[in-house]
């Protein structure tokens, strides 16, 4: 993927880690970057175009799709986290965290995957999370919602193959944003650096960037099993 001469559409881009993002392709030259956003008047990225975009609202997709024909690039980035337990949580927070992670970003990818075919190919990101591996109770939903969002990243990059759309997956734990703002930042990557390097894996057309040792470590666990993953199971009753 040549960034430098690519129009890219970095969904969730007016804070963040979508905001480092757009600025990152601006670094780099890319030709244009939209910068989708439910109020784009929320974005205060120079240089950007900002574009009205809510994923979890098919008419609003089907509207930034019309308004963006000429993307080459698209970065599913806009996320939420609620927080909610499986068993117990509100059902409605459950389904909010489906409805942004898995049908939110297919719905963006399957609005703009022909515009990329018909600009002559391209490459999808797709920002998902150590939690796409290994689950925890604190974040059920985000958990389950986000271990979709990987198995479809994983499907849609063989659907999408024969149209020369590459696509990449980029596994990281925290980040130093205002999502993980009561998170020690000792314990966060940089998103600046993990911009750099989620979009050198677009640029490389790699199928998956580790951005930290949190996605490291999950990673190398899933060879070890649930035994691995999950230390301390059974438990006796």
């Amino acid at each position: 993927m040549d960034i430098q001469n690519s129009v890219a559409l970095v969904t969730g881009a007016n804070r963040g880690f979508g905001r480092h993002l757009a600025a990152e392709l601006l670094n780099r030259g890319a030709r244009k970057v939209y910068a989708g956003a439910r109020n784009p008047a929320s974005v205060d990225l120079p240089g950007v175009v900002p574009l009205q975009l809510d994923i979890a609202d098919p008419a609003s997709v089907e509207a930034a799709a019309k308004a963006a024909q000429d993307v080459t690039l698209l970065i599913n980035n806009a996320g939420i986290s609620t927080h909610t337990a499986l068993v117990d949580g509100d059902m409605a927070d459950i389904r909010l965290e489906m409805e942004t992670h898995l049908f939110g970003t297919l719905g963006v990818t399957r609005a703009f995957a022909p515009l990329l075919t018909s600009n002559g190919g391209g490459a999808i990101l797709n920002v998902l999370s150590v939690l796409s591996l290994v689950h925890y109770p604190a974040y059920g939903a985000y958990s389950v919602a986000k271990a979709a969002e990987w198995a479809m990243t994983n499907v849609i990059r063989q659907e999408l193959a024969g149209a020369r759309i590459d696509v990449t997956g980029l596994i990281v734990g925290y980040m130093d944003t205002d999502m993980a703002d009561y998170v020690d930042p000792s314990d966060k990557a940089d998103p600046v650096v993990v911009a750099r390097m989620a979009l050198d894996g677009v640029q490389a057309r790699a199928l998956e960037v580790i951005g930290d040792e949190k996605g490291r470590n999950a990673l190398a666990g899933l060879s070890g099993g649930a035994d691995q993953m999950y230390p301390g199971f059974p438990v006796a009753i």
